[in-house]
């Protein structure tokens, strides 16, 4: 272990440097609170099929036992704050909305590098013994709760970490060292009796303030949900077909928000209003090739025009009609499904 007092201020104008927003310092062993939490929600069945979350939830509850010898997190965020109006596209019948976040390049490709340039520097200037590692959204790490501990900002009532400083359009990272860097001071929360972001939510997806029901939020419903989503819900998506960005562009604490500093995120034109008819119809080469590169990729062809199909069925347009029928007979049941859904409700 090393002391890395006269390192800090350094590591801070680094990261800033880096094109993070801030850069915040806590204890592995700083989020007591976390254990409670999180096995409140397990046993509300609030993960719905995320079973990943239970499996590791003995790392995810106490971020010490991951790496044993770290002293210090280093956590950090950077900016996505879109440059268009979020929800502009929600509503456009024939259109389908993206959340800004999948608008352009995986953001876990660009936050991690520039998260390893940062560990780079930091063992070269506090010298080999220096050990770290890296995370970012790729391992069972609580980032909201240390990022809460570090006093980047504090968990709004979405359950997201939100700031006085950039509002809350930011992807977190962070750095575990063996260096023993000082600890910053936690972010009081200042949600105050504001309801905005609880009240914007299409589906009640909130059974509490703080309290996140995965089952009922549609970037559960629309990335992590596998097969046909529940009857009662579908007409609530809209044209939502990855992800939602409802609560967060509902935060008032967004007047503080800082423009994103890498200009991939930037959203791609094709992908500010998609046309669902020509979504419909991609087969699984043609959505490879379109999403290469982007975190809708994951999800997979089947999952994705599942989704377009509900927001066809939203539509109202009895034009899209047709293209619903033509998936009717799909091979993936849920897309079958979600096609024959779809030509009801325009019938």
């Amino acid at each position: 272990m090393k002391d890395g007092s006269g390192i800090k201020e350094k590591l801070v104008a680094q990261a800033l440097a880096e094109g993070f927003v801030s850069c915040r310092i806590c204890r592995p062993w700083d989020v007591p609170q976390v254990t409670g939490r999180l096995q409140a929600f397990l046993a509300a069945g609030y993960h719905g099929q995320m079973g990943w979350m239970e499996d590791r939830s003995h790392w995810r509850g106490d971020p010490a036992l991951l790496w044993p010898e770290a002293r210090s997190v280093i956590m950090l965020a950077e900016s996505y704050t879109p440059k268009e109006d979020p929800m502009a596209v929600v509503g456009q019948a024939d259109r389908g909305a993206v959340s800004v976040y999948a608008r352009n390049k995986d953001y876990h490709d660009l936050v991690k590098k520039r998260l390893k340039r940062l560990a780079r520097w930091l063992i070269a200037e506090a010298g080999e013994d220096c050990e770290v590692k890296v995370f970012v959204d790729t391992a069972p790490v609580p980032e909201k709760a240390l990022g809460m501990a570090a006093g980047l900002g504090w968990q709004g009532k979405h359950s997201n970490l939100v700031s006085r400083n950039w509002g809350n359009w930011a992807f977190l990272g962070s750095v575990f060292t063996t260096l023993e860097l000082p600890a910053d001071k936690a972010e009081p929360d200042r949600c105050g009796s504001c309801r905005a972001c609880l009240d914007s939510c299409p589906t009640d997806a909130f059974p509490a303030p703080y309290q996140v029901d995965a089952r009922r939020c549609i970037s559960y419903l629309t990335i992590e949900h596998k097969g046909p989503v529940d009857e009662e819900l579908r007409g609530k998506l809209g044209n939502r077909i990855y992800g939602c960005d409802d609560c967060l562009a509902a935060c008032p604490w967004n007047k503080f928000a800082v423009a994103a500093s890498d200009m991939r995120y930037a959203a791609r034109e094709e992908l500010k209003a998609p046309k669902l008819a020509e979504l419909a119809v991609l087969d699984d080469a043609a959505f490879r090739e379109k999403f290469s590169g982007s975190p809708i990729k994951r999800i997979g062809r089947d999952r994705f025009v599942r989704n377009v199909l509900y927001a066809i069925g939203n539509s109202g347009l009895t034009e899209l009609r047709a293209v619903a029928q033509g998936l009717a007979e799909d091979p993936d049941p849920a897309v079958a499904d979600a096609a024959r859904w779809a030509v009801q409700r325009l019938s």
